[in-house]
């Protein structure tokens, strides 16, 4: 531990730790009834004190499709696995932005999808893995070739004193013979501090944390902690209470227990919403590192969107370091067609309809100005062009910027909403609805109807399409 005063070089001032916290092993374990009384909507609780913002000089994107994000789904072929892995790599860039992929190593497909893809010889994502804590467990991680892997360390009372039943000296005991244990065969821990946001934070988290700092001072081996807010019951906002503040929990296990930001890891579930700005408030104060999976997959309403925070990432960066975002659409299209996964069409970035415009005011807007409705130039971030439904909403406008969309058509051939062939088009849609059609028209048809009201016209079109 530092000196009770010390310099802060951050913040040019001096600085005190005027309490260092050690392991409260209580008798009954403490359930937070307060917030978590289980037969109501957990509560969120404010003691309105604030902690500053401290993002680091370096943050980046961890992995767990094929850990975590495979848990809830029919299991990746070995195939699939290599080429989602290849295709994060594309997407990370050449800077690493996507920085690790945590893999099973149990059965023989797990071992050898592991091995396929280190033969890639990629420098990102990093290979680690996920194990049972125990030694036998350390020599597979070894002899797989891998220098990190997770250890699974429960730290709410909820799962020590229900699921282990231990007290939290035994538990803490355990763990840290378990860490000793990697280090001993030289391998790099990462700590999964499970369910943290239902933790003693000062009675058990930090203390546990501090004394992971000891060992990792001791062997010279660095030590991650990943805080798994496992029921994703994390809030950010401002003067949230523990142990249910994101911003809190990554600044005191930053501030009290003095991991580096390095080695500070944040995984989120979905579970009331808040996974992706809990995930930006970890980078903001604090922690290097977010962990994710494509497209969000995992256990119940899922983990982190690995996409979401390449975006979040550029966002707050202004730049991509690198990253080809280009490759997310392809990520989805992998996923439908290789994989058999629905992607729900409204899915942010991903979903087919996440820039696809339906209301005819909206289509206006958009064959007046792509921007007036779309988030940002989507075909050439993500190789997305904006679409337009048609339906009984659309109007002409709708019909008009379909067929220029749809047929590629420039800016001197691009047909005004005013054309008598928009006008044609337009009634026999008006006539589907009013028949008792409720779906919306598909490509096909609509090439048909054009078809039939200017078939010249519409051969001129197709000349755009083969382009």
């Amino acid at each position: 531990m530092r000196d009770r005063i010390f310099y802060n070089e951050n913040i040019n001032l001096l600085e005190t730790h005027n309490y260092n916290y050690t392991l409260q092993d209580v008798e009954e374990p403490q359930l937070y009834r307060d917030m978590f009384d289980y037969e109501s909507v957990p509560k969120i609780l404010f003691n309105f004190r604030n902690v500053p913002m401290h993002c680091p000089k370096d943050i980046w994107i961890t992995d767990t499709t094929f850990r975590d994000g495979q848990q809830s789904q029919s299991p990746f072929t070995v195939q699939q696995i290599v080429d989602l892995y290849k295709l994060m790599s594309k997407l990370g860039g050449p800077k690493g932005i996507i920085r690790q992929s945590e893999f099973f190593i149990y059965s023989e497909k797990d071992k050898e999808a592991v091995r396929r893809c280190l033969e890639l010889g990629l420098e990102f994502p990093e290979v680690t893995s996920w194990i049972r804590a125990n030694k036998q467990d350390f020599a597979l991680v070894k002899e797989m070739g891998l220098k990190e892997t997770g250890i699974l360390v429960s730290c709410s009372d909820y799962h020590i004193f229900k699921k282990m039943n231990m007290t939290r000296r035994q538990a803490m005991d355990k763990y840290l013979g378990i860490v000793k244990d990697a280090l001993s065969v030289g391998v790099r821990p990462r700590c999964h501090f499970e369910d943290i946001t239902r933790a003693d934070y000062y009675g058990f988290v930090v203390p546990f944390a501090a004394a992971l700092k000891e060992l990792m001072d001791e062997s010279g081996i660095p030590i991650k902690i990943r805080c798994c807010d496992t029921l994703g019951y994390g809030v950010s906002f401002p003067g949230t209470a523990p142990p249910r503040s994101v911003q809190g929990i990554i600044y005191g296990l930053y501030h009290y227990a003095e991991i580096p930001s390095s080695l500070l890891e944040w995984h989120g579930h979905n579970d009331f919403y808040k996974v992706v700005t809990n995930a930006t408030t970890a980078w903001l104060y604090g922690a290097s590192a977010v962990n994710c999976s494509l497209l969000g997959i995992g256990e119940r309403t899922g983990n982190c969107p690995l996409e979401a925070m390449a975006i979040e990432y550029a966002s707050l960066r202004g730049t991509t370091d690198g990253m080809d975002l280009s490759v997310i659409t392809e990520i989805a299209e992998y996923f439908e067609k290789e994989i058999d996964y629905v992607i729900p069409p409204r899915t942010p970035f991903v979903g087919r309809s996440f820039n696809l415009t339906r209301a005819g005011i909206h289509a206006d807007g958009m064959l007046k100005d792509q921007e007036i409705y779309n988030i940002f130039d989507t075909a050439k971030i993500l190789n997305r062009p904006p679409l337009v439904a048609v339906d009984s909403h659309s109007g002409a406008a709708g019909i008009a910027y379909w067929i220029n969309s749809y047929f590629k058509l420039s800016d001197d051939q691009k047909i005004d909403k005013r054309d008598p062939l928009i006008a044609s088009v337009k009634e026999i849609v008006d006539k589907e609805y009013l028949d008792g059609r409720t779906t919306a028209i598909g490509d096909d048809e609509l090439v048909d109807m054009i078809h039939r009201v200017d078939s010249k016209r519409l051969r001129k079109m197709m000349v755009g399409l083969s382009k």
